[in-house]
């Protein structure tokens, strides 16, 4: 009888420039005692300069190179069938008078939007109105109504965001993480269709 091993591919790893990837870096492993420590070590791909950012490793690869040293394994797939290998480089610093420079850009940028919402829907002559509505007196200005109100709009994009710094107030996702997350399952889809067509287009020229 056929010893099985079971394969689940992790979707996304990171690992550094010029690193030697085994299987234990890129999927979870359920096998024999007899089998498991070797299976753990066992070289899958090494990554080089020509690889630049992204890898894609294919389980076909993983048996490909399992068969070949235990041709007698069962090996069962569950879960997804590439993982996606980024290589990190070192990170470059941002100096302080740049990281300046981006957050005045972004802080008026957004200033500048919010204020031209407001002059689109008259938010000021709203104010007024509900002013004169509560107290029946008329004034151009009804500080009582718009300083609770510009610190409640911050107050709910902190709320809204989930994040103020690095402090998240619950473990529920913000919105924004949300689509960011939905982003990335699509980049890498795109990145795992792109290389299958690559490695094709390769395997054609040959």
């Amino acid at each position: 009888m056929e010893d099985s091993i079971y394969l689940r591919m992790r979707n996304r790893v990171e690992v550094n420039q010029n690193s030697r990837i085994t299987l234990n870096d890129i999927a979870q492993i359920i096998a024999p005692d007899k089998y498991l420590k070797q299976l753990k070590e066992i070289f899958i791909y090494q990554v080089t300069k020509e690889d630049k950012n992204t890898v894609v490793i294919d389980v076909m690869k993983i048996i490909d190179v399992l068969k070949k040293k235990w041709s007698e394994l069962d090996i069962q797939l569950v879960g997804p069938s590439q993982t996606i290998v980024e290589v990190i480089y070192k990170k470059r610093t941002v100096s302080l008078p740049f990281f300046i420079i981006i957050w005045l850009l972004l802080f008026i940028g957004s200033a500048l939007a919010i204020m031209n919402f407001h002059e689109d829907v008259s938010m000021q002559e709203v104010h007024q109105k509900i002013y004169k509505m509560i107290t029946g007196r008329t004034v151009n200005k009804p500080l009582i109504l718009q300083i609770p109100y510009s610190i409640g709009l911050g107050l709910g994009m902190i709320i809204f965001f989930n994040h103020i710094f690095k402090k998240r107030f619950n473990e529920e996702p913000s919105p924004l993480e949300v689509e960011i997350f939905n982003y990335q399952q699509d980049l890498d889809q795109y990145v795992i269709v792109n290389e299958n067509k690559e490695a094709i287009r390769h395997l054609d020229d040959h």
